[in-house]
């Protein structure tokens, strides 16, 4: 279609010309410097480097309720959210308080379909009818003010922890910790909710042992950390180095068979192999799993099945999930047939508009998130999506690109028409909103019209970035292997990307979808097997392109026993 612009090469240049360490292999400091490395410190990636919780703003007084209700024996309810990050929050704080000697801990996830996001004054209803006497939000609760107040008129205190951006006004909240409070000096703004919960854990942890609260063993919670892990990266938070060291300390554990049996269940169901597992893996194999439970049933599924300690019922609760997310990705690929039949017709009549919002009557509001993402991908501009919420209100969710904040482009368009939007909230690259049904056509062009004045028309061009040619003579095992164990790699730290020409010895359709390749370097070197996912059918394969650029990440395959280097081809740029 003409609108999906072919996107531009570009590489990356370093971001400091320094010496990390002379143990390095000269393409290993070349790659952390073009991702802003400045001192071989900023690559520990040891537990013991982890950042103090001290500067997390509110995690004394935090720490000081959690201790009292467990003196006192109070009910303690985690209330989570109905994402991945949400549930490894929530698991991992309950498994934690559990060990600590909480006898009285239990958790609730609102459901995206009727309580939906957030400690809403419904959700507080629920605690209370639950006997709860302490609340604690894991990843949600800074924008909850009516829930907290609510929940203070009813008598019990809550504690919040989150890492979402705080709005101009915070909830009354008996205590909150957050990396993103105004207030707060913890270096890294960029922890996952999960992470926040993880550092509670670790200071409730010190505070309890100053008291002699341990009688016996210390819990140990590092044995946690798979899900820090898998919350972390399935959330796309930024991978700053104490992230990093969060991510590889869980990747670690998984890899030497130290996981929960819920992670354990979600590898067979994903056949993955722990040994073999990359940060790639818990985004794109364990994560979608594990949220397609929030997005089309109940999370509460994906809590149990990371805090049961029984191998039979992960192994249940994991083939669930992952019959869940077939259901999501057909359920997926049918709105996305339909929006992309709205842009065919759309383009018929004028060019694309620069911001896109699509709305279906049949659409499943679990799904819009991952379609809008979809469709940004394809057409590389801001893309919201809705689907019926009931009594004639919309839920949309909204995905950006690069040189766009969408909530602040929700927040001009609340302010210049008062009444549009019910409700929004989110970030930079994504955002989710509410507004009645008859409203949508006028959202629509507004939001076409505010995305057009505040977005170069040279920003939908799309750039992929490169960290330059890799010399024939790496296209081996051993660099893969290398580049692998150098990570981990994923959001702002992003895995290592490289360019060069070659030609193009055969290509074949495997999987009705997928470009088998057979290549060779343009300017000589060891023949090498690529392969691109879901290329696009009405260009490939063609026998008549015998060379082409190719942008892609260097991998093993195995094979029968066999390991041999192969090329993930992101993009293909054919050569006259």
């Amino acid at each position: 279609m003409s609108s999906r612009a072919i996107p531009e090469l570009q590489r990356r240049q370093p971001q400091a010309d320094v010496e990390l360490s002379a143990t390095l292999p000269p393409l290993l400091q070349q790659l952390y410097r073009q991702r802003g490395i400045t001192d071989a410190a900023q690559l520990e990636r040891g537990a013991n480097y982890l950042l103090s919780p001290q500067g997390l703003t509110g995690i004394d007084r935090a720490v000081q309720l959690l201790h009292q209700a467990m003196r006192d024996n109070l009910h303690i309810m985690v209330v989570g959210d109905f994402d991945a990050d949400g549930a490894t929050s929530t698991a991992l704080s309950v498994l934690a308080l559990q060990q600590f000697g909480a006898q009285r801990v239990s958790y609730l996830v609102p459901n995206r379909f009727e309580q939906g996001y957030g400690l809403s004054p419904e959700v507080v209803d629920l605690a209370h009818a639950r006997q709860a006497q302490l609340i604690f939000t894991v990843d949600n609760g800074i924008s909850s003010i009516s829930g907290v107040e609510h929940a203070t008129q009813l008598g019990i205190p809550v504690i919040i922890t989150d890492h979402h951006l705080p709005g101009e006004v915070l909830p009354a909240a008996a205590a909150m910790v957050n990396p993103n409070l105004p207030e707060a000096t913890f270096p890294s703004k960029n922890l996952a909710g999960v992470g926040v919960a993880f550092y509670v854990m670790l200071a409730l942890r010190a505070y309890l042992r100053e008291q002699g609260w341990f009688t016996g063993t210390i819990p140990n919670l590092a044995d946690l950390l798979d899900l820090v892990a898998l919350g972390t990266v399935a959330d796309v938070v930024p991978l700053d180095a104490n992230n990093r060291i969060l991510v590889w300390q869980g990747l670690q554990r998984i890899r030497a068979g130290k996981c929960r049996p819920g992670i354990r269940a979600l590898l067979e169901v994903s056949q993955r192999q722990a040994s073999r597992l990359n940060a790639s893996d818990l985004g794109f194999a364990l994560g979608p799993r594990l949220n397609a439970a929030g997005r089309l049933d109940d999370m509460s599924h994906g809590v149990e099945l990371l805090i049961t300690e029984s191998e039979p019922q992960a192994r249940m609760l994991a083939t669930e999930l992952d019959a869940l997310n077939q259901t999501r990705k057909e359920i997926e690929q049918g709105m996305q047939q339909e929006a992309l039949l709205i842009c065919e017709q759309l383009e018929k009549q004028q060019h694309l508009p620069r911001g896109l919002a699509f709305y279906h009557p049949e659409w499943h509001q679990g799904v819009v998130g991952i379609v809008a993402s979809r469709l940004k991908e394809r057409f590389h501009r801001p893309v919201i999506a809705f689907a019926p919420a009931g009594e004639g209100t919309l839920k949309g969710s909204g995905r950006s690109i690069a040189g766009l904040h969408l909530r602040d482009v929700l927040e001009r368009l609340d302010s210049q028409h008062p009444g549009l939007i019910l409700k929004f909230g989110g970030h930079a690259m994504a955002a989710g909103l509410s507004l009645t049904e008859e409203q949508f056509p006028r959202f629509r062009d507004y939001f076409a019209q505010l995305v057009t004045e505040w977005l170069d028309h040279d920003v939908l061009q799309g750039v992929i970035w490169s960290d330059g040619e890799l010399p024939a003579q790496q296209l081996n095992v051993e660099t893969a292997e290398m580049l692998r164990n150098a990570g981990p790699w994923g959001q702002s730290f992003p895995e290592p990307l490289f360019d060069g020409e070659f030609k193009l010895l055969q290509q074949r359709l495997v999987g009705q979808k997928h470009l088998k390749l057979l290549l060779e370097p343009v300017n000589g070197g060891p023949l090498i097997d690529g392969i691109a996912f879901n290329i696009d059918l009405r260009q490939w394969p063609d026998p008549s392109i015998q060379r082409a650029t190719l942008a892609y990440k260097l991998d093993v395959n195995e094979y029968r026993g066999q390991r041999s280097a192969q090329l993930l081809v992101e993009y293909l740029w054919p050569k006259a």
